[in-house]
């Protein structure tokens, strides 16, 4: 901050001079606290300078509306949306999230450091506050083939940038286990290191910490979240579109530990952010669930800001910015407007700021490249067994169940069968054309008839198919390529829906409302296909292919079983 700047600061705050803005007549959610109290919020050039009673120049009567913090998402791709974070920043603010941490793996996966630098550019004017964690697994696993290989020393040219936090989350346990030196020259780029430890148990986790890595936000038990905040990590609890996990977990959050506990989506499509919102919803989920609302929004805003050492966020005092929210009642968090650096940015639910120049995007587009197929390249040879392991859904979870099961087989090749939910999957490198394709088979879909497919497939981005006869799958495959990503339904040949994602094949060029229309016509397309009502088959598809949560996946390289940390064979004798 300039010498200027903080002089005039410090002058309104002693009230020599008046401020820009004066909000009265609210009840101040006190974080620090945990109180309501009162007194003129006065702000100048986008930060609160006194709490008391203050002149203005503009006055905003909040009629005895309470005053809460901006809320800060912890752990977010925004890649997950669907839109860039041009758009992105539309829909959330509305829904008082003033300040994401990003980590732009998705991106990257497919486009390394043009990826990187996309997101940092086209987030740079937007009103939303973007700080980025630095993707540490690109690739996430040597399992898999991505379009990007990310080495520390190609990272370290963002490490001084001002809105770059420190590392991502740290997927490759194995390599922190064996302190891989390539994967420790990454984690010494900065003290700041996020953990993504799915599945570790109590030694592991005192490696990870011995690490220095401090969060987590793959806890699916109550108990997973004890063990880490006794073992000193920060804890997300994570509500994202096909990762439910913050109803079980809030179990374990007490007035007593809460202060180490914070909220983060993760991984979130469009509509749910429209229709559901973003952080605020794990707010009002938490209060429904007895945490007192002080609490919920204290772990939704500066127990987030804490841990990432954000100084400036987090609460509504005296040096801290004017990020904002106003709501009309406290237990169901419902959100009237909101402000960001003083700036009516949200009123009721509608985004009111300004619109930011997109950037230009032509780096991270054309990023389909397949080589070519037929419906042979979908044959699963059982040699001369019937049963198969098989990948097993455990809807609205990322958790997959290794199944063995006794499968149709015809001429020695496994046979789809609506009947017993087991059909075919297919994974396909979509970034060198190198004919790589895995295979295998998966039940609890529910698909009735047709094929879907996408690229977007956590997280090497690679196509993702799967469906009731090989001939759909193909097209389905096709028309990706000709779309350059995407979502697609097929069904007896035909196109019922998709989605364009022409860039990276993760995120539309078009504005939010026109994206959430397309979505709302490919989820019209799955129930033509009899796909389940109680779970999205495409955000469960799209996490199929992720190698580093339990139990078994598929990558292209074939079936990967997570415990045993390799690749497996479809039939088993």
């Amino acid at each position: 901050m300039k010498k200027e700047r903080l002089t005039s600061l410090i002058q309104v705050s002693n009230k020599q001079k008046p401020a820009d803005i004066v909000i009265r007549n609210g009840r101040i959610v006190n974080v620090f606290t945990k109180e309501l109290t009162s007194g003129d919020i006065a702000i100048a050039d986008g930060v609160i300078v006194g709490i008391g009673d203050y002149e203005g120049l503009q006055e905003i009567d909040a009629k005895g509306r309470f005053v809460s913090p901006g809320l800060i998402d912890a752990h977010v791709h925004i890649e997950s949306s669907m839109v860039t974070p041009h758009q992105f920043s539309q829909i959330v603010l509305p829904h008082g999230i003033t300040t994401v941490i990003t980590d732009p793996h998705e991106i990257a996966n497919v486009a390394g450091i043009k990826g990187i630098d996309y997101m940092l550019s086209d987030s740079e004017s937007v009103m939303l506050d973007v700080f980025v964690m630095l993707p540490s697994c690109v690739p996430a696993t040597a399992f898999e083939n991505s379009g990007a290989s990310l080495s520390a020393e190609e990272l370290k040219r963002f490490i001084n940038h001002e809105r770059v936090l420190g590392i991502a989350e740290v997927m490759d346990f194995p390599a922190v286990l064996r302190a891989d030196s390539e994967m420790l020259d990454k984690l010494l780029l900065s003290p700041k290191r996020d953990g993504h430890a799915a599945g570790l148990k109590e030694n592991d986790l005192n490696v990870y910490r011995t690490a220095g890595i401090a969060t987590d936000h793959e806890c699916v038990t109550k108990e997973e979240v004890v063990e880490r905040l006794r073992r000193g990590m920060y804890v997300m609890l994570r509500e994202g579109s096909v990762a439910k996990n913050l109803d079980s977990l809030l179990a374990a959050v007490t007035e007593a530990n809460a202060h180490r506990c914070l909220f983060c989506t993760d991984d979130k499509h469009l509509d749910d952010l429209i229709d559901e919102g973003s952080i605020d919803h794990n707010v009002r989920t938490a209060i429904r669930r007895g945490l007192h609302p002080i609490t919920a929004i204290s772990m939704a805003s500066l127990n987030a800001a804490q841990c990432y050492g954000l100084q400036t966020k987090g609460a509504v005092a005296p040096g801290y910015d004017a990020d904002l929210i106003l709501l009309d009642d406290l237990e169901s968090f419902s959100i009237s407007e909101v402000y960001k650096k003083g700036i009516l940015v949200g009123k009721d639910g509608i985004y009111t700021g300004p619109v930011s120049p997109r950037v230009l995007i032509e780096e991270v587009k054309d990023s389909v490249h397949i080589a070519s197929y037929t419906t042979k390249n979908f044959n699963i040879q059982m040699e001369k067994s019937t049963k198969a392991n098989v990948i097993g859904i455990n809807p609205n979870n990322l958790v997959t169940e290794h199944l063995i099961e006794e499968v149709e087989v015809v001429n020695g090749q496994f046979v789809a069968s609506v009947k017993k939910d087991l059909l075919k999957i297919a994974v396909i490198e979509r970034h060198h054309a190198s004919g790589n394709i895995g295979l295998g088979i998966v039940k609890g879909i529910g698909l009735e008839k047709g094929a879907i497919a996408t690229t977007v497939a956590h997280d090497s981005h690679n196509i993702i198919v799967t469906g009731t006869n090989d001939e759909d799958m193909l097209t389905a495959v096709e028309t990706l390529k000709k779309m350059q990503g995407g979502l697609v339904v097929v069904d007896a040949g035909k196109i019922l829906a998709e989605l364009p994602l022409s860039v990276a094949g993760l995120m539309s060029e078009e504005n939010f409302q026109s994206v959430y229309q397309q979505i709302k016509a490919v989820d019209a397309g799955l129930m033509k296909l009899g796909a389940p009502t109680h779970f999205n088959a495409f955000l469960t598809l799209s996490f199929l292919s992720l190698p580093v949560i339990p139990h078994l996946k598929l990558t292209d390289c074939g079936l990967f079983n997570m415990a045993k940390f390799q690749h497996i064979g479809i039939s088993v004798s």
